[in-house]
């Protein structure tokens, strides 16, 4: 059965590449987010296998996101992405549960390989 992920990023382009990347390779895209708050929005509508969140976003961002994420679901399993140089972010999002981390410009190998680690 095809695992079910939620995309949530800012930039529309980059969901877009996201989602072509899940869907060329059998993943299902359940939902989008622009925003943190439609993230923690939208995961409780969906209940998601797996969540892609980027940590820069407006209105909620996307580690804030992850927290309410773990605090209504603490078995939820989210990457966060985010641009280079952001180790503490890195750091801050593993310790507040994200299962990984993938770096933007994303690799769709690196994408793919974080996500059968972590969905299977």
């Amino acid at each position: 059965m095809a695992k079910n992920i939620l995309v949530c990023d800012d930039a529309a382009f980059m969901r877009m590449m996201i989602k072509d990347i899940l869907i060329k390779n059998g993943y299902n895209v359940s939902g989008e987010a622009e925003n943190g708050v439609k993230a923690v929005e939208k995961y409780n509508e969906v209940k998601p296998d797996l969540v892609l969140m980027d940590i820069t976003m407006p209105e909620m961002d996307g580690i804030e996101a992850l927290k309410k994420i773990k605090e209504c679901d603490p078995s939820a399993t989210v990457i966060m992405c985010s641009a280079m140089g952001q180790q503490a972010m890195v750091i801050e999002s593993i310790q507040a549960g994200a299962k990984d981390f993938i770096v933007k410009p994303f690799q769709a190998d690196r994408v793919l390989e974080a996500v059968k680690k972590v969905v299977g």
